[in-house]
């Protein structure tokens, strides 16, 4: 289930579960819905998939308080999967709160205490809340909290096939961070980190309105190996900090690391989809897909 914020959340989740009679649930808000051909970015949009299978098992559940420790918040969930991680294990689902989690020290927390010793795909994204950047919410089964995480592992047959892409292009050269704290950048090659971030405004009153530019402009870093065909991933500047010149990000970076500013490009979007498309037909071979989830960063543009 994944719903925008303008709903009574509790209301909302209560109307879906006694429409589907029970069936275990997981999901979170975002900033749309995506269902079939239809994308609603309203504050008012709902979609719900319901699966049923006798080849395929779920197992969901929820941690809290992820700020507070996100490290330990991946323990738990890590320990809660531990009793269903079996062979036949495909991959995990996972919602972490977009405003409060350290997403790398979460996976850090659960990757380290996974009892498995071959590698589980881990999908989904982080909850989101149309850009008021105050609260987004996290569901399962009869509950709806903030500030957790919401998972479902994945078991059975299937054959799991997926792709990703970013859509953002430097829009200048390489610069360094040269002071940081966990997912707080202090300074850029020796400035306030939100100093450096004006200079490739239009105008540097527009840093005054942070939600005007901050879903077209990212700052990107070398993409790791294992994400094929890209050369960057971007990284969305959650929330700056005018008293201490600073910037957010939902993952921490450490100080010496390159970074560049970028800019949401449309056409990069378009061949991408195109590419994960082609991709992913390539894989299934001859086989038709049974179960597609399509998920989308917010600023990623209508």
């Amino acid at each position: 289930m994944f719903a925008s914020v303008g709903y009574e959340q509790r209301s909302l989740l209560q109307a879906v579960r006694e429409a589907t009679g029970g069936a275990p649930l997981c999901g979170c808000s975002g900033e749309g819905t995506i269902g079939g051909d239809d994308a609603d970015e309203s504050n008012f949009s709902v979609v719900v998939m319901v699966i049923s299978s006798d080849k395929l098992r779920w197992h969901n559940g929820l941690a809290t308080e992820i700020s507070a420790d996100s490290w330990a918040a991946g323990q738990r969930v890590a320990q809660d999967l531990s009793s269903d991680l079996s062979a036949d294990a495909v991959g995990l689902f996972a919602f972490p709160d977009g405003l409060t989690a350290n997403v790398d020290q979460f996976l850090g927390g659960l990757e380290g205490n996974l009892s498995t010793d071959r590698f589980l795909p881990i999908w989904g994204g982080a909850p989101a809340d149309n850009f008021t950047t105050s609260q987004t919410y996290q569901y399962c089964d009869d509950k709806v909290v903030s500030d957790g995480v919401a998972y479902a592992l994945l078991s059975g047959e299937a054959l799991p096939v997926w792709a990703i892409d970013a859509a953002y292009v430097p829009i200048g050269g390489e610069r360094t961070v040269t002071r940081s704290k966990g997912n707080v950048i202090y300074e850029i090659d020796g400035k306030p980190a939100l100093e450096v971030l004006q200079e490739y405004l239009p105008d540097p009153a527009l840093a005054d309105d942070w939600g005007s530019f901050a879903n077209s402009l990212a700052l990107s870093f070398r993409a790791p190996s294992y994400i094929r065909d890209q050369e960057y991933v971007a990284r969305a500047l959650l929330t700056a900090n005018k008293a201490e010149g600073s910037v957010n990000l939902a993952t921490e970076v450490q100080e010496g690391t390159s970074v560049w500013m970028s800019s949401r490009d449309k056409e990069k979007t378009t061949t991408g989809l195109d590419r994960m498309a082609a991709q992913i037909k390539q894989e299934l071979g001859d086989a038709q897909p049974r179960l597609v989830l399509h998920f989308d960063c917010a600023a990623r543009g209508r």
